[in-house]
């Protein structure tokens, strides 16, 4: 009996505790609830000072070691810094910044803060095709024209 009466009794103290215990999480959540738009504010002041930009251009200088590029664009020359997270791609193909060269026509997509330009993404346009000139075209060796397929024989009138 005696020990029915301590399970009994340990169960109900063990139910209380956690009675209490979910009572101070429901407290607490409120607070919580209040604090978070002041971390949304605060982001989107962040938010507001950086300015994606997206420029396609010519590369007119490439620094591997200090990871810039510099493109030329239509206001002017633009140099942006690359970092861990910019992703350098030719097509499908993942490069480095030391794949990109000078002359390349790339576009570039990069954020404005505090005065740096920093790449989140570059892109390396395929050089266009070489065109043909006359020249090359007469020097060209003529391509053969295939034989004409042999006629059909006829059958005999007697089948």
């Amino acid at each position: 009996m005696k020990k029915t009466i301590a399970i009994v009794l340990s169960l109900v103290l063990m139910f209380a505790f956690t009675a209490v215990t979910f009572a101070a999480e429901k407290a607490a959540a409120p607070a919580e609830k209040a604090a978070a738009p002041a971390e949304k504010a605060v982001k989107a002041e962040k938010a507001a000072k950086v300015v994606k930009k997206s420029v396609t251009a010519e590369v007119t200088a490439v620094d591997a070691k200090a990871n810039t590029l510099t493109v030329k664009g239509k206001k002017g020359d633009v140099t942006v810094s690359a970092d861990d997270k910019t992703s350098v791609m030719a097509g499908k193909d993942k490069k480095t910044l030391a794949d990109v060269k000078v002359g390349d026509k790339v576009t570039v997509k990069y954020t404005e803060a505090d005065g740096k330009n920093v790449a989140t993404k570059v892109s390396i346009m395929a050089a266009p095709a070489k065109k043909e000139t006359k020249v090359e075209k007469k020097e060209a060796a003529p391509v053969e024209k295939a034989a004409p397929a042999a006629p059909a024989k006829k059958k005999a009138a007697g089948y």
